[in-house]
C-alpha cells in the first residue's frame, strides 16, 4: 500500500488569485502524483489547506482534490479555521466539534487529529482531544496504526517555528499515546522541511510543504534583533511517499519538479540489474 502525504497547501496566500503559485505548485505535485509511476492508494493531507481561512480557498482545495484518482483525507493546521473548512468538507467527522477521526484499511488504522488552536500558531491538544485519542487508541490495541497531526510534538531546531518540549498539549499528547506499542509513526507537516526524528519511542517524520520551504537555519532567534537571516526559500514543492507493506513501514520524499534522467534501464544497466538481482535471496 502506498499512502502519499501533502502539507502546507496555503492556497489562498494571494487572495483572489486562483492561479497563484501556491496554486501551481499543489497542482504540480498533484499531478505527480496521479500520473507517475508512484501513484498513491491514498493521499493524506496534513493541515494548513488554506493560508487566511477562508471559503474560496477551500473551495478551491477541494476542487483539486475532487480531481484526485484516490482518496484524499485533510486534516487541519494552525492556518485552518474549523467552521469554514466544515462547510467545504462536511463528510469529515467532527465529533466534540473538532475535526478528527479514523481511517480503517487493510492491516493499517490511520487517525488524524486536530491540533488547531485558533489564534494560536504553535499546536492545541487540550483534555477533549486526548479522551478522544485515548478512546481510539484503546478500541483497538493489536491494529497498526498511524498518527497524523500538523504539529509535531518535538523540538526541531528551527527556532522561530518549532515546539518546545514543555508544552502542555504536548504532555497531554504524550499522555494519551502512553503504552500503546501498535503505534508505527506520526506524521506531521508544519515545519515546510523533511525531518525525522524519534520521540516517545515513536518515529516521527514531518513532510516537506506543496508551498514555499523554511530556511534551514538552526541558530537560536531572538525576536528584538532583526538579523536578516533567510526564512522561507523557494525550494521546490515537495511531499511524501509512505509504504507500507509485510507489517513494515519506509517514506520517501521526493518533490515535483523537472529533473535531468543521467541513467536509464538499457543496455548499459541492465547487467547491474541483473547482477543485483541475482544477489537477492
Amino acid at each position: 500500500m502506498l499512502i502519499a502525504q501533502i502539507t502546507d497547501t496555503h492556497l489562498g496566500f494571494e487572495p483572489g488569485d486562483p492561479d497563484e503559485p501556491n496554486r501551481r505548485r499543489l497542482d504540480a505535485v498533484l499531478a505527480m502524483l496521479a500520473q507517475g509511476v508512484n501513484r498513491p492508494d491514498l493521499m493524506i493531507v496534513s493541515g494548513d489547506l488554506v493560508d487566511r481561512g477562508d471559503e474560496e480557498s477551500y473551495q478551491r482545495c477541494a476542487e483539486a482534490f475532487a480531481a484526485c484518482p484516490f482518496p484524499v483525507y485533510p486534516c487541519l493546521g494552525n492556518h485552518d479555521d474549523r467552521e469554514t473548512f466544515a462547510r467545504v468538507f462536511p463528510h469529515v467527522p467532527m465529533p466534540s466539534g473538532f475535526a478528527h477521526y479514523c481511517i480503517a484499511l487493510d492491516g493499517l488504522r490511520i487517525i488524524l487529529l486536530d491540533t488547531l488552536e485558533p489564534g494560536r500558531h504553535g499546536g492545541g491538544f487540550c483534555a477533549v482531544r486526548e479522551a478522544w485519542l485515548s478512546e481510539r487508541l484503546a478500541e483497538q490495541r493489536d491494529v497498526p496504526t498511524i498518527i497524523v497531526m500538523h504539529h509535531p510534538p518535538f523540538d526541531a531546531g528551527i527556532d522561530w517555528m518549532s515546539t518546545r518540549s514543555d508544552e502542555p498539549w504536548v504532555a497531554r499528547f504524550a499522555r494519551a499515546i502512553a503504552g500503546h506499542d501498535q503505534i508505527r509513526a506520526i506524521w506531521c507537516g508544519h515545519l515546510h522541511r523533511a525531518i525525522v526524528a524519534p520521540w516517545q519511542g515513536v518515529p516521527v517524520t514531518v513532510c516537506p510543504a506543496t508551498s514555499a520551504q523554511l530556511a534551514l537555519d538552526l541558530r537560536p532567534i531572538d525576536p528584538a534583533v532583526m538579523d536578516c537571516r533567510p526564512m522561507v526559500v523557494g525550494d521546490p514543492p515537495g511531499y511524501a511517499l509512505h509504504r507500507w507493506q509485510d507489517g513494515g513501514l519506509v517514506t520517501h520524499f521526493d518533490t515535483a519538479q523537472p529533473r535531468e534522467t543521467l541513467a536509464k534501464y538499457d543496455g548499459k544497466m541492465q547487467p547491474l540489474v541483473r547482477q543485483l538481482c541475482a544477489e537477492q535471496p
